[in-house]
């Protein structure tokens, strides 16, 4: 595929098409258990992700298995195997989201929000 011209306008809905596909609370959580190539059964996620629950992890799970950055692996055993990985597409995020995060520490320290101290009543 070769490089996109893109408009203001055009980068804006790409943009905006990747955070929608990578909008929910758990679905960066789930992405970085899987970098690396790390293959995980549903109920290892389960435990590496504190706080979520059954319904929400395989919602999120099947919301990114359909968008083609996870895939699923069904083992034909029993009892069923199912485990989950990324595909490459879904791997090839990680360089965006170490630039994220570097972007992110070099955030000038006068930009950052304190919690303001109540002020006495007048």
């Amino acid at each position: 595929m070769g490089k996109v011209d893109y408009t203001a306008a055009s980068a804006a809905e790409g943009v905006e098409n990747a955070f929608t596909m990578l909008e929910g609370r758990w679905k960066l959580v789930i992405l970085f258990h899987l970098f690396g190539g790390r293959i995980l059964r549903f109920s290892d996620l389960e435990r590496a992700i504190p706080g979520v629950s059954q319904k929400m992890l395989a919602q999120q799970l099947r919301q990114m298995e359909k968008d083609g950055i996870v895939r699923r692996i069904v083992h034909p055993q029993v009892p069923p195997k199912v485990e989950y990985g990324l595909t490459a597409w879904g791997q090839s995020l990680c360089p965006a989201l170490d630039a994220l995060l570097t972007w992110m520490e070099q955030r000038p320290e006068e930009t950052i929000s304190r919690p303001q101290a109540p002020s006495p009543a007048s």
